[in-house]
């Protein structure tokens, strides 16, 4: 069962995510918090799988909330809870960790499937949407890089379990925004086997979600300076 954190300073907010999930027979709302400093003490006690992250909040807002949470817990996925969908700030999201978004007003089916998605791994971002915060933060790092003289920022620092060559092709699929279904057409390879290979880049890179596998492949250098 998916262990889930509720974080917002509404308090109806919190009840209505909270009444949402309560007859989820996959789900459990394991917490609450209602800024950002209360969120990591939570997660510190409880290490949920997923968190529903609001974005305004006082003391911490979600986005400072959502960096000490992924540099504490790693393995713990952020869904940010907003009312707009705003490209900057959706990226800004993902370099801070989060694996994607949900609108506030979305319906009840499209919170339930944006948080199955991330709790298999997968992106809850629209394709051409994540393929474009994506490309964005690889010339950010490309520039930074440039600058610094390395290729990038972290650059294999702590990488202990390198991608075989089909792991690494999986994940250059994925950075262009690719679905399973896709990359499996585009390999030539069983959705199964896409499937398994995804898992095991999240593993090997010690993330929680597929996103942040390619964030972090594109800060440790993993892709050809001519990937698109």
């Amino acid at each position: 069962m998916a262990r889930i954190a509720i974080v917002d300073d509404h308090a109806l907010a919190r009840e209505g995510l909270r009444d949402m999930l309560a007859d989820e027979p996959d789900m459990e709302v394991v917490g609450e918090a209602a800024n950002g400093r209360e969120a990591l003490k939570l997660c510190r006690r409880l290490r949920p799988d997923l968190v529903l992250m609001d974005v305004r909040m006082p003391e911490m807002d979600g986005l400072a909330a959502t960096r000490e949470v992924k540099r504490e817990h790693p393995g713990t996925s952020v869904l940010m809870v907003t009312m707009h969908e705003n490209p900057d700030y959706l990226y800004e999201a993902i370099k801070a960790g989060a694996a994607g978004y949900v609108l506030k007003d979305a319906t009840q089916d499209d919170v339930f499937r944006a948080i199955r998605q991330v709790l298999r791994g997968e992106s809850p971002l629209d394709t051409e949407l994540a393929a474009r915060l994506l490309r964005q933060l690889a010339s950010e790092d490309k520039n930074l890089g440039s600058h610094s003289g390395q290729p990038g920022k972290k650059r294999l620092e702590g990488y202990t379990h390198p991608l075989t060559a089909r792991e690494l092709e999986v994940l250059r699929l994925m950075k262009l925004g690719q679905t399973n279904p896709q990359i499996s057409r585009n390999l030539w390879i069983s959705l199964g086997t896409v499937k398994n290979h995804v898992e095991h880049i999240i593993a090997k890179l010690g993330v929680s979600d597929r996103t942040q596998a390619v964030v972090c492949g594109i800060e440790w250098g993993l892709f050809d300076s001519n990937d698109q």
